[in-house]
């Protein structure tokens, strides 16, 4: 099902050797930062500061994916989606998600050799269950903190549809596994330059942007056909 194929010289060993250098300065920087964003978490809300959740990972392999927590404890025990307004999400937690930072634990996910830097989201097993064997490619590569084409916009597009699941499946999902197929065909160290500079651009746009709510976002029907989790 799953094939390691011959590859250039950056996929053998320099895309590991990239992410364990620029990952583990990451963390050395910014971890006064990291243990703030900690501390706040612990704060403003019950329960631990970091939350673990199992996607599946390269070659089909699962494991514990970890983000700051965002969430109340035990909204875990719901739906799978999370769209903007859901009354899950702590008053905090709206910020971190705004932003992204609660994927900045990620980075220890990149040095243990679970992600990559860049490369195809992780997706829950539910999800990944249902792909076809076409889909299943996207699995040969380490997934990313980040990846090609990352929509910041998703979950105020899950937030207007009556039913989440499907359109996350049938649009957003597939739109994703698209982009990210294309990704996994010819990764380059130049693509990865710019899906870092283009990601860090759109953050950048995102924490000076004013905050809609729900029902209003700038995603286009670009965005939508390659976005990002």
């Amino acid at each position: 099902m799953f094939v390691q194929k011959s590859s250039s010289f950056y996929l053998r060993s320099g895309k590991r050797a990239f992410d364990l250098i620029a990952a583990g300065l990451g963390m050395m920087l910014l971890l006064p930062f990291l243990a703030a964003i900690g501390l706040a978490v612990r704060l403003t809300s019950r329960g631990p500061m970091l939350f673990r959740q199992i996607r599946v990972g390269q070659f089909g392999k699962p494991f514990e994916l970890l983000k700051f927590r965002s969430m109340r404890v035990g909204s875990e025990k719901g739906s799978q989606l999370t769209a903007a307004g859901d009354l899950r999400i702590t008053p905090w937690g709206i910020w971190l998600r705004r932003t992204k930072i609660d994927e900045l634990p990620q980075l220890w996910n990149v040095v243990r050799g679970d992600m990559s830097l860049v490369g195809p989201r992780p997706e829950v097993p539910l999800f990944v269950a249902q792909y076809n064997d076409r889909q299943l490619t996207v699995l040969n590569a380490r997934p990313g903190v980040t990846g090609p084409k990352i929509n910041i916009y998703e979950e105020e597009l899950l937030a207007g549809q009556v039913d989440k699941e499907q359109f996350y499946l049938n649009t957003l999902l597939a739109a994703k596994l698209e982009t990210d197929l294309a990704y996994v065909r010819e990764i380059r160290f130049s693509s990865d330059l710019d899906i870092l500079l283009q990601t860090f651009k759109k953050l950048l746009f995102r924490v000076h942007e004013p905050y809609k709510g729900s029902g209003q976002t700038k995603a286009t029907g670009l965005e939508i056909q390659s976005s990002g989790k």
